[in-house]
């Protein structure tokens, strides 16, 4: 196995993080470990002190983008060839690090790859739909699905439970940041991730640029973790939500979409200037350039 390292942003609750590091030491894991502490208060021993993570403490919120910069920058100085990015608020299966790595590295062309993801029992979006049963195998991300029309990223079988009809090895859209890991060779030939996005659509992004660049992006169902999803309270219907998406979706559609779509933007785009305050106010960060942070 190539040195792989494992990055890990920090916001918000401590003890989400702990949890998340408590899986993966929990399923034996000997990768090394980037924490980077996205302006929260310092985190406590009992995660400083756990072996492999190194954790690094930013000055201020630098967005899921520029923090994840960071760690990559950090494992590619220490000579990594595979960089995991792995959201805080999820907990991880035995074998899922070392069967995304076994299987990027016996896949030459791949560069991006993510698992399975299943909502972690309680998060669910409708928590009232599903049998006690179901839960722990409701599908957050079954890959990723792009509506170029419209300019809309989906999850294949969001909301779904689990029966298997997403166990196929498949190219997809694009990998989710959640869980997904990264070649080096694909951040010597595009980059780091773009960080006018600071939070959403980064990973859509991302996943774009590397099939440009001849790269395949890759779902293997054959791996899985479960996922808080969005314990950062940044979660469906946030006023923060609401302002990234909105913004965020005019960037990535400005970048990539075809002219008739680019068109329609435009005119979607009066219309919220006109009708909606909440969305007003992204539409003119996205046309005053006020990218990164923002004010939403």
């Amino acid at each position: 196995m190539k040195k792989s390292y494992i990055i890990i942003v920090h916001y918000g609750d401590p003890q989400v993080t702990l949890s998340c590091l408590k899986s993966l030491s929990g399923v034996g894991n000997k990768i090394p470990v980037i924490v980077l502490n996205n302006n929260s208060a310092p985190l406590s021993d009992a995660i400083t002190s756990l072996p492999q993570v190194t954790v690094v403490n930013c000055t201020e919120n630098l967005g899921f983008a520029k923090a994840n910069n960071e760690g990559i920058k950090i494992a590619l100085k220490r000579q990594a060839e595979n960089i995991i990015l792995l959201n805080n608020d999820t907990l991880v299966s035995p074998d899922l690090i070392s069967e995304l790595i076994s299987f990027a590295e016996n896949n030459g062309q791949i560069g991006l790859v993510s698992p399975k993801i299943y909502f972690a029992e309680g998060h669910e979006f409708h928590k009232k739909r599903y049998r006690p049963k179901d839960l722990g195998k409701v599908i957050w991300y079954a890959g990723g699905l792009i509506d170029w029309k419209n300019i809309y990223a989906a999850h294949v079988g969001v909301d779904e439970v689990d029966h298997g009809q997403f166990d196929k090895v498949s190219s997809t859209d694009f990998a989710t940041g959640c869980c997904m890991l990264i070649k080096r060779k694909v951040l010597e030939k595009i980059g780091l991730f773009d960080e006018n996005y600071f939070l959403y659509f980064e990973d859509v992004d991302y996943s774009q640029r590397a099939i440009q660049a001849g790269f395949q992006v890759f779902f293997n169902p054959q791996v899985f973790l479960w996922h808080k999803n969005a314990a950062a309270s940044f979660g469906p219907g946030s006023v923060l939500h609401q302002y990234y998406q909105t913004r965020n979706r005019l960037y990535f559609g400005f970048k990539y979409a075809s002219l008739r779509t680019k068109s329609a933007l435009i005119k979607e785009s009066f219309k919220h200037l006109l009708t909606d305050k909440l969305k007003r106010k992204a539409v003119l960060g996205y046309y005053f350039h006020q990218m990164g942070k923002g004010k939403p």
